[in-house]
């Protein structure tokens, strides 16, 4: 039995993850942290059975003795966060995304040195892992590409962790793209931003959207799409679960969930 707290557990995602560990009957839900819920029963979130309310700071992880800490917050949070388990010796399974080069080479350093391990995903539905991976292998046989990324209208950073990941991927696997042609913007950011490897990146925010991209692929006379959708929240927690029982075998810093996937 794992026993696992959740930071950021009063959000959309945190409660879902609260859910997920607690109706697992492998893993054993401990803590649940977020400082605007704090008090709050975790049953008034919809997740039964635990007896547990939400703690105002990250003290609630170690009296609860929490081996895992899941992290679905926002960057500064998730950083103090990441910290403090690195310190304290609880492994983390982190979904906030924006972390940059030189955050993860920090964040390295920190968890080589603790006895606590890391995975940090920007996204954790394995079918937009699959996904990553399809659009890697296509690469090589197409001429141009460009991405979009489609997000509900609360998330804060543009283009997705999982958008910049993709062009990356795509960037290592071919170099050979053809010159945009664009000449005249009429409008500013028209085309997107510049991701890896001069891969542009269009992101969208609308209110009833959860996660979806696209990665468009063209060459003479045809195009390929490669989509995922993810319609609703439950469909990280597969990720997320196979995370939280795989990090403590992982050790230092594990970025990607492909890498626990084997793809």
């Amino acid at each position: 039995m794992i026993r696992v707290g959740v930071f950021g557990a009063g959000g959309r995602m945190g409660s879902t993850v609260c859910r997920a560990v607690a109706d697992d009957p492998e893993l054993e839900l401990v803590a649940a942290v977020d400082p605007f819920h704090a008090g709050i029963d975790l049953h008034q979130l919809g997740v039964a059975g635990t007896g547990l309310q939400v703690a105002a700071g990250a003290d609630a992880m170690s009296a609860a003795g929490a081996e895992v800490a899941v992290d679905f917050t926002v960057l500064d949070a998730a950083r103090e966060n990441l910290r403090w388990c690195a310190r304290h010796g609880v492994h983390a399974v982190v979904g906030t995304t924006g972390f940059g080069p030189a955050e993860l080479e920090d964040l390295r350093g920190r968890f080589e040195a603790s006895t606590a391990n890391a995975v940090i995903a920007p996204n954790f539905a394995i079918g937009a892992v699959l996904m990553m991976r399809f659009a890697e292998l296509a690469a090589p046989y197409f001429d141009s590409v460009e991405i979009i990324e489609l997000h509900h209208d609360a998330k804060v950073d543009a283009p997705s962790g999982t958008a910049m990941l993709t062009a990356e991927r795509i960037a290592a696997a071919s170099e050979d793209w053809a010159r945009d042609p664009t000449t005249h913007l009429v409008a500013e950011g028209a085309r997107g931003g510049e991701g890896p490897g001069g891969i542009r990146v269009h992101a969208v925010r609308l209110r009833g959207l959860v996660a979806h991209q696209e990665v468009l692929f063209g060459a003479t006379g045809q195009s390929l799409s490669i989509r995922h959708d993810s319609y609703d929240r439950t469909s990280f927690m597969p990720g997320v679960l196979l995370a939280i029982r795989a990090v403590g075998r992982r050790p230092g810093l594990t970025v990607g969930l492909d890498v626990l996937l084997g793809v």
